[in-house]
């Protein structure tokens, strides 16, 4: 009886630590600055361990010690597993820097001179090889319209048209 209770309680207590894998990326296009304004919110906890299995170390993402070398190596992995293309021409997102809201990291990007925005193309697989079942949603928003989509492991790419 106290096998089939534990094999029964393990996995709804493990799914009540951490139930699903999701993280959602919002750009934006800001007319007058002809910006792409780029937010990912990540569960800080995966962000972090991905980081630490990648990059060797150890660190507190809510508290770092070292919070430049924190940034740096967020910007380097967002920079490998996110990539935009505006109109068909790839562009560079620069990292403005993360900020901790409850369980979350959100990570800013932008993109600066961009004159228009007919189509919007994007790759992401962040943490998709630490958790297989990730998922994104992605939000893009072009003179106000709205658009969304949800991407899963393994899928990558996401397209908008505006």
């Amino acid at each position: 009886m106290g096998l089939l209770l534990c094999k029964w309680l393990l996995p709804v207590w493990m799914s009540a630590v951490h139930p699903f894998y999701m993280s959602v990326t919002e750009i934006r296009y800001n007319t007058p600055r002809k910006t792409l304004e780029i937010s990912c919110r990540i569960f800080s906890d995966d962000l972090e361990n991905a980081l630490k299995k990648q990059y060797n170390t150890t660190f507190d993402i809510i508290r770092p010690a070292n919070r430049p070398a924190v940034d740096s190596m967020i910007a380097q992995y967002i920079g490998r597993h996110l990539q935009v293309k505006a109109d068909g021409k790839p562009l560079a997102p620069h990292y403005l820097g993360y900020h901790i809201e409850e369980d979350a990291a959100w990570c800013f990007l932008e993109i600066t001179g961009v004159p228009g925005l007919k189509k919007l193309e994007l790759r992401n697989d962040i943490l998709y090889k630490e958790h297989p079942s990730q998922s994104h949603m992605i939000h893009a928003i072009v003179n106000e319209k709205r658009q969304s989509t949800k991407i899963d492991n393994p899928k990558t790419d996401a397209g908008f048209s505006f």
